[in-house]
């Protein structure tokens, strides 16, 4: 009957399948207005096309199915739109030059890095042991101070003390080797 053109039955029909459809097409755009956008679309084209419906199969799985590829297309015309030509000609014909800014960090920028952990590991080990222990539990193994504390025998506020004072240990030596 809804193969005849008749509104009243296709609009059941879209009625009991617009959460199906909508789920189909929010797992694919990942986008709330997208997704009921393609819906209303993919039931448009269902519309104009249900004479191409075959009985073979479920209207759901021939509804979905149209779905899917509007969201695909979709989502190919989206890719193509954001892609930007670095060949530009100005309206006097003259190229346009683009910058690009390049994220990576330079070789200097990788070495002085490198030379800042280094530098860092070395001060470590040079606070005395009963600051750097603690230190190293909470900063570099990032245990909670109440195990710092077990481990190590000393209550909370021993360990918290020693923290504080690893803490300063290590600013006041990398001020030095830094400055």
């Amino acid at each position: 009957m809804c193969e005849h053109g008749e509104q009243d039955a296709f609009g059941e029909l879209a009625q009991r399948y617009q959460p199906m459809a909508f789920n189909a097409a929010h797992l694919i755009l990942k986008n709330h207005h997208e997704a009921e956008e393609q819906v209303q679309q993919s039931f448009v084209k269902a519309y104009e096309n249900m004479d191409r419906f075959r009985r073979d199969s479920k209207f759901s799985t021939w509804l979905v199915r149209i779905v899917v590829n509007e969201c695909l297309m979709r989502l190919r015309h989206f890719r193509r739109s954001k892609l930007v030509s670095l060949e530009c000609m100005s309206s006097a014909g003259e190229s346009i030059t683009f910058e690009l800014c390049d994220r990576c960090r330079s070789p200097e920028m990788e070495m002085q890095s490198a030379e800042r952990v280094e530098i860092l590991r070395r001060e470590i080990r040079r606070i005395p042991p009963l600051l750097r222990n603690v230190f190293l539990l909470r900063e570099i193994e990032q245990k909670p101070m109440p195990d710092v504390a077990e481990t190590l025998g000393i209550s909370v506020y021993a360990a918290k003390s020693r923290l504080l004072r690893a803490r300063a240990e290590l600013k006041s030596r990398l001020e030095r080797q830094l400055c």
